[in-house]
């Protein structure tokens, strides 16, 4: 299932207007009011979702396979594909499934109850995938992770999950506390997913398993949800 939900992020990515790859949602000014209006229809919108509105009610899901850009998406699979595999063969297919869309589904209601006002629309599969780094840091704390350090000129360097995951929540949590209203990234909505998959995996699962390594390199903390 991994890397179903992977094609079919990249599918729904390559079919919509922030691809800029389909002609028939136009260039320009057009392919932008389409984008807009793309986002706002699939996205999750705080203010909107809950005025009791079934369909408002169903973005939380329907934005876990919208991105807002190629960088945006690249990130999010890269991560997906790093850790999602080994993290499904311990949970199996149908769990994993559930897991990944129901911590993704929690992840942006959270952040939209802490931001109720806001008019932006959400989008993006970060909150299903941090679910997914703290499932794993939890079941495989002792696995060797390949990073890609940018002060160490993108060196590739081996450190422990539980030096790595961890890492990378600190640092959601710092931008967390600078992250404004406005257009950008939802850092609470990592926050909340990354602790729902470590709990989950805290609850349902046994011990850890034995040191193990990661078999490709994340890079430095993928964007996460867009605020387009």
């Amino acid at each position: 299932m991994t890397y179903s939900l992977i094609a079919l992020c990249c599918v729904v990515f390559l079919a919509g207007p922030a691809s800029g790859l389909n002609p028939a949602y136009g260039t320009g000014d057009g392919l932008l009011a389409a984008q807009r209006a793309y986002f706002r229809h699939w996205g999750v919108i705080p203010a909107d979702l809950f005025e009791g509105s079934a369909g408002a009610a169903l973005t939380p899901a329907t934005a876990l396979f919208v991105h807002g850009s190629w960088v945006h998406l690249l990130g999010n699979m890269l991560f997906l594909y790093v850790f999602g595999a080994m993290t499904e063969e311990r949970m199996g297919r149908v769990r994993f499934t559930l897991f990944y869309v129901g911590c993704g589904y929690l992840a942006l209601l959270g952040y939209a109850v802490a931001n109720a006002d806001s008019g932006q629309s959400l989008v993006g599969a970060s909150g299903a995938i941090s679910a997914v780094l703290g499932a794993f840091l939890y079941l495989f704390p002792r696995a060797r992770v390949t990073s890609l350090l940018p002060f160490l000129f993108f060196l590739p360097v081996r450190f422990p999950a539980w030096v790595v995951l961890p890492f990378w929540a600190a640092l959601q949590w710092l931008a967390a506390g600078r992250a404004s209203d406005g257009p950008g990234v939802a850092y609470l909505a990592h926050l909340i997913g990354f602790a729902l998959g470590f709990g989950y995996a805290t609850v349902r699962h046994g011990r850890p398993t034995s040191p193990t390594r990661v078999k490709a390199a994340p890079a430095p903390p993928a964007e996460g949800e867009n605020q387009p």
